[in-house]
């Protein structure tokens, strides 16, 4: 989905995405995120975390992140854009051919799901930066 209207990354594609609502679990905001943004109804049993990226802070009033990405084994529902305002594209696209335009580090986190990689860091300073990623 390209992005729009957040201030985060506008203009970018890249995957639904959210913040958790207090007192929510982690699929129950991805559910609700994707009901949100792109209208399919995910079977909770078949979310799984596939990998965790650890991002530093992009800019000084910026906050370091968890981001938490899963795989959906089984979802209902055509995707349709259910935020025109937050929303502008919504494409499939080949993971090992992206669109230029796609978040920087979308095509890491795609590789480290389909080799198994547990943890990303990105942006810490070099120290942090060249520690192996773990599986």
């Amino acid at each position: 989905m390209r992005r729009a209207g957040s201030g985060y990354r506008d203009g970018q594609l890249a995957l639904p995405a959210g913040h958790l609502d207090g007192g929510e679990d982690a699929v129950s905001g991805l559910v609700r995120e994707l009901a949100e943004e792109i209208g399919v109804a995910a079977e909770r049993g078949s979310c799984r975390l596939a990998t965790v990226l650890h991002s530093a802070p992009e800019g000084a009033d910026d906050e370091e992140y968890l981001h938490l990405f899963f795989t959906v084994g089984a979802w209902t529902g055509i995707p349709w854009i259910r935020e025109p305002d937050r929303c502008t594209e919504l494409l499939w696209a080949d993971p090992a051919d992206l669109p230029a335009d796609t978040i920087d580090y979308l095509p890491q986190v795609l590789a480290a799901i389909a080799d198994g990689t547990a943890l990303l860091l990105a942006n810490w300073p070099t120290s942090a930066a060249t520690a192996p990623a773990h599986r």
